[in-house]
């Protein structure tokens, strides 16, 4: 928590008026250009000062909402259409924070989640990652990783913390940009498993590729095997290990 609050230090040297849910807090609106549109999850108002400051780094034009527990992100997520990202601490004073995150992708799987949260072990960036976010990002970050984390989720990739990853590689095989065909995967293997990285469920991945879900289904338990996982979860930290290169999508 110590960089947010170097960042909340900082931001009381600006003007930012607080945004309750159904106001905004803009910061650097670029005029004609729609605004991305963040949801900041929290209890504390100075995380979510803080955040404003780091945030504004992000993009030109940022519209921000608040929320400051479950029941206020929930209306939040309902009431915008246009969301593009929502950051979500675990540690809501109405829910526990993987039913916040259950009911907010079930709410909307279009809009990725990110978790920010106190909590560091690996546990909880699993069960979060297992939970359907896009990323799990410790308050104890530095700015710019955290910034490169938003930037990566945005960009449809999944944020891994270094503490979630695997202390070896996957069968020790080295670290690199690595073409999927290497591990034993097919190209529409490569396909499914690129859409997997992207945190895409299943039935996403069977609309996309314009397969059956017992199709899509084979195809992931053949990447778990090649990739010598057990689950979805280990599945993405494992091709993010790997340094996978996807090609790109086909329809």
């Amino acid at each position: 928590m110590g960089a947010l609050m170097q960042a909340y230090r900082k931001a009381m040297q600006f003007d930012y008026t607080g945004a309750r849910v159904g106001d905004t807090a803009t910061c650097a609106a670029s005029a004609g250009a729609r605004e991305m549109k963040i949801l900041m999850v929290d209890d504390h108002p100075l995380i979510r000062s803080a955040l404003r400051y780091v945030l504004a780094e992000l993009d030109t034009g940022l519209e921000l909402l608040d929320a400051a527990d479950g029941a206020a992100a929930l209306r939040a997520i309902d009431e915008h259409a246009d969301l593009d990202l929502v950051l979500l601490d675990l540690a809501l004073p109405d829910m526990d924070g993987r039913e916040a995150l259950a009911r907010l992708r079930a709410r909307r799987p279009d809009v990725p989640i990110v978790v920010l949260s106190a909590s560091e072990d690996t546990e909880s960036v699993r069960t979060a990652l297992d939970g359907g976010a896009m990323g799990f990002v410790p308050k104890s970050s530095s700015n710019q990783v955290m910034l490169g984390a938003l930037r990566l989720v945005l960009a449809g990739g999944v944020y891994v913390p270094l503490q979630a990853l695997p202390a070896e590689p996957v069968s020790a095989r080295p670290c690199g940009a690595l073409d999927p065909a290497g591990i034993g995967l097919t190209e529409r293997q490569s396909e499914v498993l690129a859409l997997m990285v992207q945190g895409k469920p299943n039935k996403l991945i069977c609309r996309e590729l314009g397969l059956a879900e017992g199709t899509v289904k084979i195809h992931v338990t053949a990447i778990l095997k090649a990739l010598e996982v057990t689950n979805r979860t280990q599945a993405v930290i494992a091709a993010n290990r790997l340094g996978l290169s996807f090609p790109a999508t086909k329809h």
